[in-house]
C-alpha cells in the first residue's frame, strides 16, 4: 500500500530493500543514551550495530510489518499484539549473542525490561523508526508513521512505543501518544519513555494502560 503526504511517498519494505534500510538504522541509532549504555565502546558499536540490526530487521520483515519510503530513508517496524505472545523459540537467544558479542548481557536486559512493563491490551507495537540522519527534521518519520495510524485509527485500534529521549518524547506526544510511567534501565542506564496512543475519538484519555502478560520483544 502506497500513501504521499508533501514529497514522501511511502510503502512495505522487502527483503530487498534490507542492506540500505541496515544501514539507515545502524546510523540512526548510533548516537544517544540508550546506544551509550548497550554498547559503551564507539570504536565496537557500529560492527554490533550492523549485526544486531541486520538481525532486527529480517525478524520485522518476516514476522511483522516494515514500512519505508520509496528513496528508503526511513523505516519503521511494526508488530501486532492482540493477544499476548507465547514465548519466543529456542533460537532467540542464540543468534542475540552471536550478534552483539559480549555486549549481549544489556541488549538481553534491554529485552527483559521492556517485556515486564509491555502492556497487556491489544495494540500495535512500534519496536523501530528511524530516519538516515540526513533527512531528519523534515517530517519524512511523521509522514511514514501517518499511514500507519490511520490505518489503526480505521480500526479503533491503540499503538505503543518506547522513547529513548525527551526530544522524541515530545514528538510522540504530538503525534497523539500519551506518556506513561517512564522506565529507568539498570547499572545507571537511560530513561526511557513509555507511549501509548489510544483510540481515536475518546471523550477523555484513558488510563495508561497496566502491563500484562508480556510478550516477547523481538521473538526469533
Amino acid at each position: 500500500m502506497t500513501d504521499i503526504s508533501t514529497t514522501v511517498t511511502v510503502r512495505q519494505a522487502t527483503h530487498s530493500d534490507a542492506a540500505t534500510l541496515i544501514a539507515v538504522l545502524v546510523e540512526a541509532f548510533f548516537d544517544g543514551p540508550v546506544a551509550d549504555w548497550l554498547v559503551p565502546d564507539p570504536n565496537d558499536r557500529r560492527a554490533v550495530y550492523r549485526r544486531y540490526f541486520e538481525l532486527v530487521l529480517h525478524h520485522g520483515l518476516e514476522n511483522g510489518h516494515v514500512d519505508t519510503t520509496e528513496d528508503l530513508s526511513a523505516v519503521a517496524i511494526w508488530y501486532p499484539r492482540l493477544e499476548p505472545s507465547p514465548k519466543g523459540s529456542l533460537e532467540y537467544q542464540p543468534a542475540l549473542e552471536e550478534a552483539t558479542g559480549v555486549y549481549a548481557p544489556r541488549f538481553t536486559l534491554l529485552d527483559a525490561v521492556f517485556e515486564a512493563f509491555h502492556p497487556g491490551e491489544p495494540h500495535h507495537y512500534l519496536a523501530y523508526v528511524a530516519v538516515n540522519p540526513g533527512q531528519q527534521g523534515h517530517g519524512v518519520g511523521t509522514a511514514m508513521l501517518g499511514q500507519y495510524h490511520r490505518q489503526l485509527d480505521a480500526l479503533g485500534m491503540p499503538a505503543y512505543l518506547e522513547a529513548s529521549n525527551v526530544r522524541n518524547r515530545e514528538l510522540y506526544v504530538r503525534l497523539a501518544y500519551r506518556a506513561g510511567p517512564p522506565l529507568i534501565l539498570p547499572t545507571t542506564g537511560p530513561t526511557i519513555w513509555r507511549m501509548w496512543r489510544g483510540q481515536p475519538g475518546a471523550p477523555a484519555p484513558a488510563a495508561f494502560p497496566a502491563s500484562g502478560p508480556p510478550p516477547r520483544r523481538r521473538s526469533l
